[in-house]
């Protein structure tokens, strides 16, 4: 598994690390019940405090990607493989919209109205 991060970007650590991870899973390099490395490990590795790596892998855990527990450490959940379902979904939804003439900007304000709409009731 291949971490990456980039100090002079804006963006915090702990997301770029836990943005890593997510693209992992979505290429399919990662899938439910892979280990992740210790986070000591990933914080030796790219030199960032392992704290830093803890916040990443909290922030995954909220969003269902993987599991934490005791002894085991950080595991890719079973819901993983729902995000991988999910890109495949969303890349024949882009495949649909462009047969239709619609762009990638209009198809993410479609998306965007609909989620507000979605807020509203």
């Amino acid at each position: 598994m291949l971490i990456r991060v980039d100090a002079d970007s804006p963006r915090p650590l702990f997301e770029q690390i836990a943005a890593s991870v997510r693209g992992e899973v979505l290429a399919g390099r990662l899938r439910p019940g892979d280990r992740l490395p210790a986070a000591r490990e990933v914080a030796e590795a790219i030199d960032v405090n392992v704290h830093t790596v803890l916040r990443a892998y909290q922030q995954l855990r909220d969003d269902a990607l993987i599991d934490l527990r005791r002894g085991r450490g950080a595991v890719v959940s079973a819901s993983a493989g729902a995000l991988v379902e999910l890109r495949e979904d969303i890349h024949a939804l882009v495949d649909r919209a462009a047969s239709l003439g619609l762009s990638a900007t209009a198809l993410a304000a479609l998306i965007q109205e609909s989620d507000t709409r979605g807020q509203d009731s």
